[in-house]
């Protein structure tokens, strides 16, 4: 079997392409966290902890040198990762926890009742004429 075969029955197979759209969305789903943290829960939060901006923050390892940049180590921008990452996760857990709920009262629901056997629908009509006649 060529290479370019297999590859094409591998990437034709239904989970690989509904891996793909997965990938996609959430894709997406993670831009739209990460910019309601930076744009909308960031500010209020730095606000709260008196103006400050958690990007801008580091150390100064070694200081700036006619043109040479300084060396800064920017802890701020990894708290700020960090903080997106731990607002991501609970936006998923969110959604996961949403979708496991629906999933679970969709199998909750109760079934319509198995129609009884033929013994007993016949039994059912001979005591219903045996009331009838007496």
């Amino acid at each position: 079997m060529s290479m370019m075969k297999e590859f094409k029955d591998f990437a034709m197979r239904g989970n690989v392409i509904d891996m793909a759209v997965g990938i996609v969305i959430g894709a997406a789903f993670g831009a739209i966290v990460s910019s309601f943290v930076a744009n909308v829960v960031t500010p209020p939060l730095g606000v709260l902890l008196g103006g400050v901006d958690f990007t801008s923050m580091n150390i100064v390892m070694k200081e700036a040198v006619g043109e040479t940049p300084a060396v800064t180590l920017d802890y701020g921008i990894f708290l700020q990762k960090v903080f997106d990452f731990i607002i991501v996760a609970f936006a998923i857990f969110m959604v996961i926890k949403g979708m496991n709920s629906m999933k679970k009262k969709k199998e909750e629901a109760p079934a319509a009742p198995a129609p009884p056997p033929a013994e007993e629908v016949l039994l059912t009509e001979i005591r219903d004429l045996l009331k009838q006649r007496g």
